[in-house]
């Protein structure tokens, strides 16, 4: 991957609830326009911290994906869908010129230590590998976004076909001035599960994600994080990503990316 001078976050904020996207949010197709990972991580940040009755922790994050998110000023709406004293679900907006173009909706449960009993997910964490030199994906030569985490893969690669396993952590913050939340973090990069394991030469083809949705058992603990994902696709053109999320402790939970394939 090439490099460049890091920005000083993905976003700045210039208002109660408005950001100005920097060059880091810029994704591998056009510098017009973003990586889905910083928006829906902000869009994810304002859930989190949205005002509650209690110690509120997400459970479940749904983002739909409207269209591209271009790099241009925005602003993001919070409101509450179904409140209650110990279970509560939020709908999130991401917009630009006043038009949505992220939809989230996510389910926050009162955290309450003690109160359930483990059962643990067999799931183990590979060892952080040392740093690596990378390639990125074939014919794509400026991805701000892609240099402003640092990558360390298990299995797999950007550029290379299959399932893939990485630990990856930001190099910067998602908000300028803010430190930088495991969930959000988690969010950042998981977005990226249906490049890393691609099944098909994207030269050929295209396989668009058009939703994402993360579920946890436990909070995740950066700044190292990963993803297990693997990309299955049927005869209609539909594909399926499935990631199982981790930090150092293990398994936190597992998200599920809907994929429009077609060939180019």
């Amino acid at each position: 991957m090439n490099s460049f001078n890091l920005s000083p976050a993905f976003f700045l904020k210039t208002g109660d609830n408005s950001y100005e996207p920097t060059e880091a949010t810029i994704g591998p197709w056009s510098a017009e326009f973003q990586h889905g990972g910083p928006p829906s991580a902000l869009l994810t940040h304002a859930l989190r911290v949205h005002p509650s009755p209690g110690a509120f922790k997400i459970t479940r994050i749904t983002i739909e994906i409207l269209g591209s998110v271009p790099v241009r000023p925005c602003q993001i709406r919070v409101e509450k869908v179904r409140g209650g004293k110990r279970i509560e679900l939020l709908r999130g907006e991401y917009l630009v010129e006043g038009k949505p173009v992220l939809i989230a909706h996510a389910w926050r449960f009162e955290a309450a230590a003690g109160v359930s009993e483990p059962v643990a997910d067999p799931f183990v964490a590979p060892p952080l590998p040392d740093p690596q030199q990378l390639k990125f994906l074939p014919g794509v030569s400026y991805c701000p976004y892609a240099d402003s985490l640092e990558w360390r893969f298990t299995e797999g690669g950007f550029d290379r076909l299959g399932p893939a396993t990485v630990w990856a952590r930001a190099r910067i913050p998602l908000i300028a001035g803010q430190e930088l939340d495991g969930l959000e973090a988690l969010i950042l990069l998981i977005d990226s599960a249906n490049g890393i394991s691609a099944e098909l030469d994207i030269s050929a083809w295209t396989f668009v994600p058009v939703d994402m949705t993360v579920g946890f058992h436990r909070q995740p603990v950066g700044p190292w994080l990963g993803m297990a994902a693997r990309t299955t696709i049927g005869a209609e053109g539909i594909g399926q990503t499935t990631t199982v999320a981790f930090d150092g402790s293990g398994s936190v939970g597992q998200s599920i990316h809907t994929l429009f394939v077609r060939p180019r």
